[in-house]
């Protein structure tokens, strides 16, 4: 249960500072620090957790820049 309560607030904190920034770096920060905030809770690697997050959210806000 105690995983999945950590999954559960990473995938939170992932959801509410993905899809944000104006500007490439912008996006690429926020989903850096989305992506260390769950590495963080789940006790994952920070560096990978920070590399799939501003990936992630750049990719998500390019394919659709409305939602961003």
């Amino acid at each position: 249960m105690r995983t999945l309560t950590k999954w559960a607030a990473a995938l939170c904190i992932t959801a509410l500072l993905s899809g944000c920034g104006d500007t490439l770096t912008e996006q690429a920060l926020m989903g850096a620090g989305a992506g260390v905030g769950a590495a963080a809770v789940t006790k994952g690697d920070l560096g990978a957790g920070a590399l799939i997050g501003a990936v992630g959210n750049v990719a998500y806000c390019q394919k659709f820049p409305s939602r961003c």
